[in-house]
């Protein structure tokens, strides 16, 4: 169902729901990192179990996520978006009484699977509901409260296992899934007319195998040592190559390679990768950095990171409406190099570091950064490929996010000479810590020049590069104002 007001109060019903079940996946996606110190003590963890109860959920949500957007195609947008809460609630609630490693990562991984049928289906939402003049207002808003969720994260987290248990960082999820399945209720359904065939299970076994035995070998380098490593990482590119072959062939492939022949889709995909890949690595290293290194109590760890809180609520919006008036080049662009900015100040914390002098500057310039960039980034993936196509391009993006991050989270640890009970010490951890920020700025910059080299603004070129004024044939409507390149 296309063509509703924001104003109106199925308007509302929708954005409401939609900030509501992805604000909760990211707050999940981010609360964890202030809980880690805390897990590894009261569970025995090593570094290797702690770098899987962050990355058991972001691959499973990496590898399903574009399955769950197929599925919000077919069955109904807010029908799989609903099946996704619930499930993610219910996979909180065991991580809420987990006694030991195993289990913490097991029902994180469960927990991934219930955010990979929600977060595509939030965003899909949007785009299928709300008339064209709106969805660029209403993306901003989604992207600035969105985003606020994941920033507040180690605040909230912080909080609740200072003054309660690491616990209730999962726990918290179930009533916020009960009022996001209750706002659902006036939420219309939506969905591609034209799906049909069979599901590309092939598909999705691949992508999960591709990614789970990638990150195995990097998250385990130094147990199994560095021939096997790099043999089961080859192999998970291997299995990431079959993948792509399997997708050109089947009937019904899980992600359509025919979206990839839009450059600016291609580009944002690749500018999503090493944004995210950036942002997931910084959020690990920094919130462990405060704890072990300068002496931070959990819930100071979370406030260190709140001005980028205030930041997204204050102006990721405004970033959504600059890039409807200039068009997305330029935000994408300088967004992640103020980003790199920032991080770059960051890599100065170590110990005995003030606050006020050496974190709080980076951690402003770099919630700044994130201002400028995501919201226009969202808008130009969207805008990149037909309306109909919505849940699965949402799909596409979360799972290049995702898997940035967790490639990263996987990867970082044992790039800087990081494993075992290292993390406890904090001299080994500060030395790891400083490279891993500047591999970091690294990606960033690249981030940024890819955007330049590659995006172009709506009145200036198409998808080949070409000058045009008419918007992709294939379109519902027009492209979002801003966003279509």
């Amino acid at each position: 169902m296309a063509g509703v007001a924001l104003s109106s109060r199925t308007g509302r019903a929708v954005l409401g729901a939609a900030v509501l079940g992805s604000g909760m996946a990211l707050l999940d996606g981010t609360v964890v990192n202030v809980a880690l110190v805390r897990i590894g003590h009261e569970l025995g963890a090593s570094l290797q179990d702690l770098q899987w109860v962050t990355n058991g959920y972001l691959l499973s949500l990496a590898s399903l996520i574009l399955l769950g957007g197929s599925l919000g195609d077919r069955y109904g947008r807010r029908r799989v978006f609903v099946t996704g809460v619930v499930a993610f609630a219910l996979a909180s609630a065991a991580c809420g009484v987990a006694q030991n490693p195993g289990q913490l990562v097991g029902a994180r991984i469960v927990q991934g699977i219930g955010g990979a049928l929600l977060t595509p289906g939030s965003l899909a939402l949007i785009q299928a509901s709300f008339v064209e003049s709106d969805r660029a207002k209403a993306i901003g808003t989604w992207s600035g409260v969105s985003g606020v969720a994941s920033a507040v994260g180690p605040f909230v987290g912080g909080w609740l296992i200072q003054f309660a248990s690491w616990r209730w960082v999962f726990l918290i999820n179930v009533p916020l899934a009960a009022v996001t399945v209750w706002v659902s209720r006036w939420v219309p359904d939506s969905r591609d007319a034209q799906a049909t065939g069979r599901f590309d299970a092939l598909g999705a076994g691949l992508a999960t195998a591709a990614l789970a035995v990638t990150t195995y070998g990097l998250i385990e380098a130094q147990v199994l040592g560095a021939l096997w490593a790099a043999l089961l990482v080859c192999v998970g590119v291997g299995l990431g190559v079959v993948f792509v072959l399997v997708e050109r062939r089947v009937r019904t492939p899980m992600l359509r390679p025919s979206l990839f022949r839009s450059r600016v889709f291609t580009a944002a995909n690749l500018m999503t990768f090493l944004v995210y890949a950036a942002l997931g690595a910084v959020m690990f290293f920094l919130v462990l950095q405060l704890q072990i290194v300068l002496g931070y109590g959990p819930l100071e760890a979370g406030l260190a990171t709140l001005p980028v809180t205030i930041l997204m609520l204050l102006l990721a919006g405004k970033g959504g409406e600059l890039g409807t008036r200039i068009g997305p080049r330029l935000p994408m662009t300088i967004g992640p190099l103020v980003c790199a900015a920032g991080v770059a100040l960051l890599a100065r914390v170590g110990a005995g570091s003030s606050y006020w002098t050496h974190v709080l500057p980076g951690v402003v310039v770099f919630g700044l950064g994130l201002c400028i960039l995501v919201a226009p980034l969202t808008a130009t993936v969207l805008a990149a490929v037909p309306n109909r196509f919505a849940g699965i391009a949402s799909g596409v993006n979360n799972a290049v996010a995702r898997a940035g991050s967790l490639l990263a989270v996987a990867a970082l640890p044992a790039v800087v000479g990081l494993a075992g009970e290292a993390y406890r010490r904090p001299g080994e951890f500060t030395h790891a810590y400083t490279a891993s920020m500047w591999i970091n700025v690294g990606l960033l910059v690249a981030g940024g020049a890819v955007s330049w080299l590659l995006v172009r603004n709506p009145s200036t070129c198409d998808d080949s590069g070409l000058h045009r004024q008419h918007p992709h044939p294939d379109q519902s409507g027009p492209p979002i104002r801003g966003g279509a390149v």
